[in-house]
């Protein structure tokens, strides 16, 4: 870790202490504590972003990891991430770096570019734990990439406060957001945050013409009532119907080792629900071509044959339906 790190953005001082306003949860820090995420440290009365550029994980994926499925189908790109996360879910698949400190290396944001560029990555994904989190580096970096024309994805639980989500917004190209529950209750008991703010993310994402995809994990018992996942597809129907969402199967982990991973059953129960009203929807955590391949919603051509997290086939014609010459949302 090296010595001298920045000051965060978003905070002020409160009764000798800091309150945190990057994200909902507002912490206040005391003198030589950080905030919930781990990361964001009250020194001297000041916030500092004390694990900037600290990198807990680094690879290269394919898109469709990710997963985004509509944003460069076939691509691979560097993903990264720091430790720590501003949730406490019960259910979390990465817990050994988002819950607990880990062994971090600095990586500065023109290193990281150079990475990127180095090995022909379609961009630069902050993903793994939670990105907003990491705020100051994800900027910083973005500034440079968009010299090189690499676009910035994030892989977001969606929890951050309005004014920084703005300034956020102006650097990113597209995002994969975790809607976890259409229920506060959910949010409340299961992930120690909030719904409202996940919401917003995705309505203010979409109105900025961010590219999002939405995914929303099933944990038998918990979300995965017919009016529960009803209510979800309504709330992404009601801003697009062609945003796309993936429909995630549970494997038991972390706090959430008594439950059995999710019945196949249960999740194409879910898709044709949310098929009534969505035009693309996918299963994730099944190995299934069918069930991950894309089809024009109009004349059932297939588009996108994926297989194993990759594409293996895109079927395109400048963005639309080579038959019916349907749009198709997304960058391809």
């Amino acid at each position: 870790m090296i010595k001298e790190k920045p000051i965060a953005k978003y905070w002020v001082r409160e009764n000798g202490k800091i309150r945190c306003k990057l994200c909902p949860r507002e912490c206040l820090i005391a003198e030589g504590k950080s905030g919930m995420c781990g990361i964001r440290e009250n020194k001297g009365g000041v916030l500092y972003a004390s694990y900037y550029g600290e990198v807990v994980s680094i690879a290269l994926d394919p898109m469709e990891k990710k997963p985004l499925y509509h944003f460069y189908p076939g691509s691979f790109i560097i993903s990264l991430a720091t430790c720590g996360c501003n949730l406490r879910c019960k259910h979390c698949q990465n817990w050994s770096i988002s819950q607990v400190k880990c062994k971090t290396e600095y990586v500065d944001p023109e290193s990281l570019v150079k990475l990127a560029i180095r090995y022909n990555s379609r961009g630069i994904c902050f993903t793994y734990t939670e990105p907003m989190i990491w705020f100051e580096y994800v900027i910083d970096t973005a500034k440079i990439a968009k010299k090189y024309d690499l676009p910035i994805v994030l892989v977001t639980n969606g929890e951050i406060k309005d004014e920084p989500l703005e300034e956020l917004l102006d650097y990113v190209d597209a995002m994969n957001i975790d809607l976890k529950s259409i229920r506060e209750e959910f949010y409340r008991e299961i992930c120690d945050g909030k719904l409202e703010p996940v919401l917003n993310t995705i309505r203010r994402s979409y109105e900025r013409k961010i590219h999002i995809e939405i995914t929303n994990l099933i944990i038998p018992t918990l979300n995965d009532s017919v009016k529960e996942i009803e209510e979800l597809t309504d709330f992404i129907a009601s801003i697009d119907p062609d945003i796309p969402l993936h429909i995630t199967r549970f494997f038991p982990n972390y706090k959430l080792t008594d439950l059995p991973p999710t019945p196949v059953e249960t999740l194409m129960m879910a898709k044709k629900i949310a098929n009534r009203k969505l035009n693309f929807v996918y299963i994730g955590n099944v190995a299934s071509k069918e069930l991950n391949s894309t089809y024009c919603p109009d004349c059932k051509t297939p588009l996108i044959i994926r297989e194993y997290m990759h594409a293996i086939k895109v079927n395109l014609s400048d963005g639309r339906c080579p038959e019916c010459k349907r749009r198709i949302p997304g960058r391809f």
